[in-house]
């Protein structure tokens, strides 16, 4: 149930090709030159939204040709040649060193998530890629979902993959556990369920924060097959998707808040704490509360006593989410 967070990404310059197909051009990291790929359209996208003015240069004369800086601006921001950031930006082989990264982050004023980001896509893993084993909730983890009675729990996995809800969380946003196992998704149920565009009041902000936050995924495990497959769906299905995709933002959903508009209990704004299971660095517990004598803790108070009917708990099936492959 991913949403707003501190920051909402912003829009970037469009890389080029289809996303998702794992192709060169796609925008989709893939292992070698593929990777590569994602290295330069993002370092196109960062540099396409800085003005010289805002890097500290002075003012060049005349029209420009492209916007934000050009490559031999981010070069002497950064202290290196031309040439070898014209090399790094194509996607050509380098090995970068960790002090041309820092010099190039700052040079690009980048974030933390954005830094780490040009880290993981400049110096993939040079590992063959094999299957990910399946991502297991334990039963603790069920059994503090089912505690949870009064705020909205989830379990994201991989690719966003809703893992394991509780009874708030199915009735406020949707009852995963009864749609089939490839569409429990969040990035799924933001752009191909008409009921989350009713949900988030802000749903542009939340959808795009899902893009981002997919990006981000997608720099560390270049040979998700599963994520191809994911991206490339979507972006057929939905151009909002397809756009923002090609934008190369990427965010990671720690804290923030949400407003919604409930059918059954009406607006509420909700705060948000991603917290990472210890065992599985790609499992986060997302908890949901309300401001202390708000409209939207009574909101949730209501919530609650509409969901308090006995219901069968949140353990897996027979086929369950939380044991999908990888």
């Amino acid at each position: 149930m991913s949403g707003p967070g501190s920051s909402a990404p912003g829009s970037g310059m469009p890389g080029s090709g289809m996303p998702g197909s794992g192709m060169p051009g796609s925008g989709m990291p893939g292992s070698g030159v593929r990777g590569n790929i994602e290295l330069r359209d993002f370092l196109r996208s960062r540099r396409a939204r800085i003005t010289p003015e805002e890097a500290g240069l002075p003012p060049h004369p005349g029209p420009r040709r492209v916007p934000g800086l050009r490559r031999e601006e981010v070069a002497q921001l950064a202290g290196v040649s031309v040439d070898y950031y014209v090399r790094l930006e194509r996607g050509r082989h380098i090995n970068v060193s960790e002090a041309v990264l820092d010099a190039l982050a700052r040079a690009l004023s980048l974030n933390d998530t954005e830094r780490d980001h040009l880290f993981a896509v400049a110096r993939p893993a040079r590992t063959r890629h094999r299957p990910m084993p399946p991502q297991r909730v334990r039963p603790g983890l069920y059994r503090v979902l089912d505690s949870l009675t009064e705020i909205p729990a989830t379990v994201i996995g991989r690719r966003l993959d809703v893992l394991a809800t509780n009874r708030m969380a199915r009735a406020l946003v949707t009852d995963f556990d009864r749609l089939p196992h490839r569409e429990r998704n969040m990035a799924r149920y933001m752009f191909l369920n008409e009921s989350a565009r009713e949900l988030y009041l802000d749903w542009e902000m939340a959808a795009r924060s899902t893009v981002a936050a997919l990006h981000l995924y997608a720099g560390r495990h270049p040979g998700d097959r599963q994520l191809a497959e994911l991206i490339g769906d979507l972006s057929l299905r939905d151009t909002d998707f397809r756009r923002w995709w090609a934008d190369h933002d990427v965010f990671r959903h720690t804290h923030g808040y949400k407003r919604l508009r409930h059918p059954v209990v009406g607006d509420l704004t909700l705060d948000y704490e991603s917290l990472t299971v210890t065992g599985d660095p790609e499992q986060s517990l997302g908890l949901y509360t309300a401001a202390p004598g708000s409209a939207s803790e009574q909101a949730l108070r209501l919530l609650a006593s509409w969901v308090s009917d006995p219901l069968p708990p949140a353990q897996p099936d027979s086929a369950p989410t939380a044991d999908r492959p990888g």
